[in-house]
């Protein structure tokens, strides 16, 4: 099965979903949880409140304390860094240690739900729209939703 970084940068790359995630964002979404729960909707897993507060209990404190301050920093710098060169490689590395950051609160996602079995029946948007809550934007979580399901299932995606 394919590991959900794997997964989050394969469907971060399909048309659409960059802007999708952002709007996100915007309206308070912690994005590393919506990939996540993208996941989890593609392998069929059964979605409880439970192991949505296993998989927030997670991610919340990293996001909070590591990836939300490096984003912050970056964002600030963005307009001193127009006429500045060495200011602007300062951001290329604040935004690496960011996409590191999601990568370890992905991998650290992963490892929960990895063991999580697929169920039989639908489970169509169930994980999004509980990681998302109730004010997300629904385009957006259906932008996210369909890119998802058009990525090719490769072999190693499927559960046993």
């Amino acid at each position: 099965m394919t590991d959900l970084w794997d997964f989050a940068l394969r469907l971060y790359a399909q048309p659409g979903v960059e802007p999708a995630c952002l709007r996100l964002q915007a309206g308070g979404a912690d994005v590393c949880l919506l990939l996540c729960a993208a996941w989890l909707d593609r392998r069929g897993v059964a979605c409880d409140a439970a192991r949505v507060q296993q998989l927030r209990k997670q991610a919340e404190p990293w996001q909070r304390t590591v990836t939300t301050q490096l984003r912050q920093l970056r964002q600030e710098w963005k307009s001193a860094a127009q006429g500045d060169a060495q200011l602007t490689e300062l951001r290329e590395q604040l935004k690496r240690l960011e996409l590191q950051a999601e990568q370890v609160v992905l991998q650290r996602l992963g490892a929960i739900a990895r063991a999580w079995p697929s169920i039989a029946g639908e489970t169509d948007m169930v994980w999004l729209r509980a990681i998302a809550g109730e004010t997300a934007d629904p385009a957006a979580l259906a932008s996210l939703h369909q890119a998802a399901a058009s990525l090719a299932r490769a072999p190693h995606d499927r559960l046993p």
